[in-house]
């Protein structure tokens, strides 16, 4: 899967800084996440699957004006190399580094070349089933070498960057997108993962995919990059303040159980909805209208929330 925009205007050297910018921005993200998706399974049953914990990508995961810089900055070639590896997951804890390079799972050799990151996917997804761990060999320093490692039960929802200066995220039942300019916004990563816990919230809560946030999606990931104003929200619906308020108050939990100081919470909504109102068609309180109830509601929670963590009971909903 294509991660990188496709922009020919830019030169060598700004598409190498472009590209260390993005990977930076994927490692803060990953690193935000990777508590809500590994301590939440509990409470998002229908999602949980089995992981390895890591993304791997060779040159031609990034578009074709990316990849001689993603060869050049970033070392990657025909073979899939080690990118993320998920803090807490399986992969970290076997002693997987960003920089490996896969070579084979179990006995089965993974591909290289244009198509390897898809291919080698589900060679890894049949591999998985009916597991507890896999052995992975690896290429590190010219040296081969097997690690065994333990599958990790998570809520499993795909995480990706917008390449859109728009304040906004998404989730379509399965994915969350988070923008460029969200990150941007978020003064901590407490407050990012405020964000990412809303959506996960949203995806635990739907009944269906929902296909106008699927699209957007798709859509975010493909532009180039800052490049900002463009509409992207405003044929979609937006939340109605009952379902808003229910995604709030699931959030609170996740984020608790997550580890994260939920405190500050009301007050980082309450700041987006000032800078970025609902009369903004693409901001993110046009989807997530920023109502007294949902204030009120997030307010209820965090001190339900504290109670508990004072009398040791359980953080459920």
């Amino acid at each position: 899967m294509k991660t990188a925009p496709d922009d020919t205007s830019f030169d060598s050297l700004s598409k190498a800084e472009a590209l260390r910018i993005w990977i930076e921005q994927q490692d803060r993200l990953y690193r935000v996440v990777a508590p809500l998706l590994l301590q939440n399974t509990e409470l998002c049953t229908d999602h949980v699957r089995n992981l390895l914990g890591l993304t791997a990508k060779t040159r031609y995961s990034y578009t074709s004006a990316f990849a001689d810089a993603a060869q050049s900055s970033l070392g990657l070639g025909e073979q899939l190399r080690v990118m993320n590896v998920l803090p807490g997951s399986g992969a970290a804890l076997a002693g997987v580094r960003p920089g490996d390079i896969l070579t084979a799972v179990e006995i089965e050799p993974l591909p290289a070349g244009p198509n390897a990151e898809d291919d080698a996917s589900a060679i890894i997804g049949s591999e998985m089933q009916g597991r507890t761990s896999l052995n992975l060999t690896l290429l590190r320093n010219d040296d081969h070498m097997t690690i065994e490692v333990p599958l990790t039960p998570a809520c499993a929802m795909a995480v990706d960057i917008g390449n859109t200066d728009n304040v906004n995220s998404y989730a379509d039942g399965h994915r969350i997108l988070v923008t460029n300019g969200m990150l941007n916004f978020t003064r901590s990563d407490d407050e990012l993962a405020y964000v990412l816990a809303k959506e996960i919230a949203h995806n635990i809560l739907m009944s269906s995919a929902r296909a106008d946030m699927g699209q957007t999606i798709d859509r975010l990931r493909a532009l180039p990059p800052g490049e900002a104003g463009i509409e992207t929200a405003a044929d979609i619906a937006p939340y109605s303040p009952v379902m808003d308020a229910t995604a709030d108050k699931l959030s609170l939990y996740l984020l608790a159980r997550a580890g994260y100081d939920i405190q500050g919470t009301p007050d980082f909504w309450a700041r987006l909805a000032a800078r970025f109102p609902k009369e903004i068609a693409d901001s993110h309180t046009a989807l997530h209208p920023a109502t007294a109830y949902r204030m009120s509601v997030m307010k209820e929670i965090v001190q339900v929330i504290r109670m508990k963590q004072e009398k040791n009971m359980p953080l459920v909903p």
